[in-house]
């Protein structure tokens, strides 16, 4: 049954120092949105990139402010902050769900952006369909610039797709952030009713551009988050982003998930149009940020070794996905052929309970 009201979207987006994207990301959901609340501040694992107050280093809370003063006509900007430290981000992404008035929740990162008719047209199937209770895309990641992208292992095991839109209404709850969690009033999962993950729609491809790798500055400042993070186990970030973002130590580590093999391929497509707009400002010198060289970048992808080993390490990957741990359990069973019996044999009582 297609409904006859349009979708009121609500886009939420935690922050924590978002230059040089923050005034682009905003332009670019202007439009489509019945609200933008935006939750600027670190949590406590951020706080070595933080004010004292728990607020952002590099005039983000200045840029939110300026946007609600000079470009925010229909009032649809919401600022949350507080003078302290958050939790974690499942407190901050509560924030602006506990606020939230739209029927859908579309969570953003700063530096994520969509083609417009593409944001429309999502808008459109929700509208057709409302059944759907979330929506998730697959995410392009960008590298070092932006004519570059990295992929690997990890994105390819289901890191690349990103829990986006949420159904949303009275009684609702945001459960986490990590990974997007969002439940109804009768604490039914979003992603167990009717999710769609969005490939291509009405013949027209829809991805989610995630300039997340970019910037020295952003990739410095992530990793310092993921390493003082408990949860992320990346112990070593500050040192893969000197010895691998900046200096290309380990080409086939560029993820900033370097625990899984990754490499960088060339990006020929275009970008949306507030990224365009991006681009023009760094090159015309109105916005200022320190970029990364790209030299050794375009040398190590005309190395004929280096494309030799990205089709190896694709063709590789579901081997070691699919058969590997098939080998490594038959192994353990010819090693431990005692251990590996009292294992078969519970699986087999547990099963046989199940089925009889």
């Amino acid at each position: 049954m297609i409904s006859t009201d349009l979708p009121k979207i609500t886009f939420g987006i935690i922050l924590l120092n978002g230059e040089p994207f923050t005034r682009y990301c905003l332009r670019a959901l202007y439009p489509f949105a019945h609200e933008i609340i935006v939750v600027e501040g670190a949590c406590e694992a951020a706080a070595s990139i933080a004010t004292p107050e728990g607020h952002s280093t590099d005039g983000t809370l200045s840029a939110l402010q300026d946007f609600k003063r000079s470009e925010d006509p229909d009032d649809k900007l919401q600022i949350v902050t507080k003078n302290s430290f958050w939790k974690e981000k499942d407190q901050q992404s509560q924030a602006y769900a506990e606020r939230a008035t739209g029927n859908y929740l579309w969570q953003v990162d700063i530096d994520e952006f969509y083609e417009p008719q593409q944001i429309q047209a999502v808008i459109d199937l929700l509208q057709n369909d409302p059944t759907i209770s979330m929506i998730s895309f697959r995410q392009i990641t960008f590298w070092g610039g932006f004519d570059y992208v990295c992929d690997g292992w990890y994105l390819k095991r289901g890191a690349e797709i990103y829990n986006r839109i949420f159904r949303w209404g009275a009684g609702y709850r945001y459960v986490s952030h990590r990974p997007p969690q969002v439940v109804d009033q009768d604490s039914r999962d979003m992603r167990t009713i009717n999710r769609v993950v969005l490939d291509e729609l009405l013949q027209q491809r829809v991805v989610l551009y995630h300039y997340s790798l970019v910037f020295p500055k952003q990739v410095f400042e992530k990793c310092s988050y993921y390493q003082n993070a408990s949860w992320a186990n990346r112990t070593r970030a500050i040192d893969w982003a000197r010895e691998v973002f900046l200096e290309l130590k380990k080409p086939f580590r560029v993820h900033n998930v370097y625990d899984y093999p990754s490499w960088l391929e060339h990006y020929g497509g275009k970008h949306p149009p507030q990224i365009e707009n991006l681009r023009k400002d760094l090159q015309s010198g109105e916005l200022k940020i320190e970029i990364r060289t790209t030299e050794d970048i375009e040398a190590l992808l005309s190395s004929r070794s280096y494309r030799a080993g990205r089709i190896l390490l694709k063709l590789w990957e579901p081997f070691d996905r699919i058969v590997m741990p098939i080998l490594r359990r038959l192994y353990g069973a010819i090693r431990h052929p005692v251990r590996a019996f009292g294992s078969l044999k519970r699986k087999s009582a547990y099963w046989a309970k199940q089925l009889f």
